[in-house]
């Protein structure tokens, strides 16, 4: 075997030899007074704002010492309520309500018919072999018959397609917007459990002497006056969220209402009241694919031909979210919390001694009475200052004198 891979091997042998010997040595922590003014002030501010942090947020704000559940279980029901006077027609939420939302509509008649098609890719034909008979073409109204017609009074001509007509670029007639629905009321009514605590909680209640029916017949809601009145007024809800009722009208859009339940069970549930926070979910009015809208159709015989009413219909929807949570005292959590609060103060120590060797003059004279090796119980008693120790080295020694600062 070579020189240096002796070596080598011997010097990882020791190594592992010292390890091996050191892994078992028993560190305990060395008592020292040092007074010195800026440290104690380092030391003093580190604790205070430990405390505080585990006082403040940990305890009162965070509540620390509750057990608490963040899954609770829920349901919501909504209804739409009011009337307005659309032209000659008198509307109630039969006509302007497919839950969940309320609209406004575009709408044009339709017969089924045969109609030249121009306004799709390929439509341009010369003959009929140019069309198809039955190929379908998702940007087209219809499906082609296989026939290649003059195109009205035009020169050219184009496949015929089988279609509602007229199609509805050419047919629309556009409605004025339901602006009297800012008066309308929209019923929320929000039950929501905690099966962990065994508390159910309703968002409906009525004043003291007041039955329900007559109250919720008669009451909005307002943050502090009426919490509990699940009556939303349609206006209200499009001000909270920012948004211009009558343009919202006109576009349709989405809003979020997020129902939060943040119940203290350590009071009595009646306290537990829910808050109510609304915003624009989709996209904004200044892009061109913003908005809510959806097509459907009423289909009635006329003069023996089926024929259909296709309506676009922009409207408000609605979009119930529901957040809660739940805490009550429990012993586990405020154990585990305050061993927590008491083992970071020793943040505190760590942080000065840091100082203490890294910056401070003298700092080496510090390490030396910091650090001291017992290898064997000496035969001699050695006294200190404050105490009497068996042991080689002091555990607890003033630095007050003898070390200028």
């Amino acid at each position: 075997m070579s020189e240096g891979l002796y070596t080598a091997v011997m010097g990882i042998r020791d190594f592992l030899k010292e390890y091996f010997n050191g892994f078992w040595d028993y560190e305990t922590p060395k008592m020292m007074v040092i007074k010195n003014r800026p440290l104690g002030v380092i030391y003093r501010a580190v604790q205070f704002l430990v405390i505080t942090y585990f006082i403040w947020y940990v305890f009162i704000s965070q509540k620390a010492y509750q057990q608490s559940e963040t899954h609770p279980e829920s349901s919501v029901y909504t209804l739409i309520k009011g009337k307005a006077e659309h032209g000659d027609d008198v509307l109630d939420n039969v006509e302007y309500a497919h839950p969940p939302e309320t609209f406004l509509t575009f709408l044009h008649r339709e017969l089924t018919g045969k109609v030249p098609h121009f306004s799709v890719d390929n439509a341009n034909c010369t003959t009929d072999s140019d069309c198809l008979q039955g190929l379908p073409n998702f940007d087209s109204h219809g499906i082609r018959t296989g026939r290649c017609i003059q195109y009205h009074n035009h020169p050219f001509k184009t496949c015929e397609i089988k279609a509602w007509c007229p199609i509805e670029e050419y047919a629309v007639v556009r409605e004025p917007p339901l602006v009297q629905a800012i008066n309308f009321t929209v019923f929320i009514r929000n039950s929501i459990h905690f099966p962990k605590f065994k508390v159910l909680r309703v968002n409906v209640e009525s004043p003291p002497g007041m039955k329900t029916k007559k109250y919720l017949k008669r009451c909005h809601y307002h943050e502090e006056t009426a919490p509990y009145c699940p009556n939303f007024r349609l206006g209200y809800i499009a001000n909270k969220a920012r948004e211009n009722f009558t343009e919202l009208c006109r576009t349709g859009g989405v809003i979020g209402v997020f129902i939060n339940w943040d119940c203290n069970l350590d009071l009595d549930p009646s306290h537990c009241k829910p808050t109510y926070t609304f915003r624009r979910l989709d996209l904004r009015k200044d892009l061109a694919d913003s908005g809510y809208y959806y097509r459907f159709a009423k289909y009635y015989d006329k003069n023996g031909v089926e024929s259909r009413t296709l309506i676009k219909a922009y409207g408000i929807r609605l979009d119930i979210i529901v957040h809660g949570q739940a805490g009550k005292f429990s012993v586990i959590p405020t154990i585990i919390s305050t061993v927590t609060a008491l083992t970071s103060v020793g943040i505190c120590s760590i942080i000065c001694d840091w100082i203490m060797l890294t910056f401070i003059d003298k700092n080496e004279v510090y390490s030396e009475r910091k650090f001291d090796e017992v290898t064997k119980e000496p035969t001699d008693t050695i006294r200190t200052e404050f105490s009497f120790i068996s042991s080689y080295g002091s555990n607890h020694s003033d630095l007050s004198d003898g070390v200028p600062l």
